[in-house]
């Protein structure tokens, strides 16, 4: 289960599992929204560990990657575009272990959850 941790992308499917493990306490990540507060209210994927804006990150980004360096971290939004622009910046900043949920909540079937 762990070495789905350590791939780029990750699909809704794995996603859930990862959840479920890290629930189990077998596996850590943080799981961040990169979506507007609006969407972010209709629906996210249950377990987001926070809601980071695209359109804000200016002023969260530097902050972000110094406390999270080290953590592994999968970036979700609505179709997997947003976040695959913010991992990417990530990466090119040194930061190895961030994945991208491909597909966003467009593609999730697992639990969400409102507000």
């Amino acid at each position: 289960m762990s070495e789905m941790l350590n791939k780029s992308h990750i699909s809704s499917t794995e996603l859930e599992l990862l959840l479920k493990e890290r629930e189990a306490k077998k596996v850590d990540f943080l799981l961040v929204d990169v979506r507007e507060q609006m969407e972010y209210d209709a629906g996210h994927v249950k377990g987001v560990d926070s809601l980071n804006p695209t359109s804000t990150f200016q002023s969260w980004g530097q902050k972000f990657f110094e406390e999270n360096r080290e953590k592994t971290v999968i970036f979700t939004c609505r179709t997997g575009a947003r976040s695959g622009q913010v991992q990417n910046v990530f990466r090119q900043n040194g930061m190895e272990n961030v994945i991208n949920h491909s597909g966003g909540i467009m593609s999730f079937a697992g639990e969400t959850e409102r507000g």
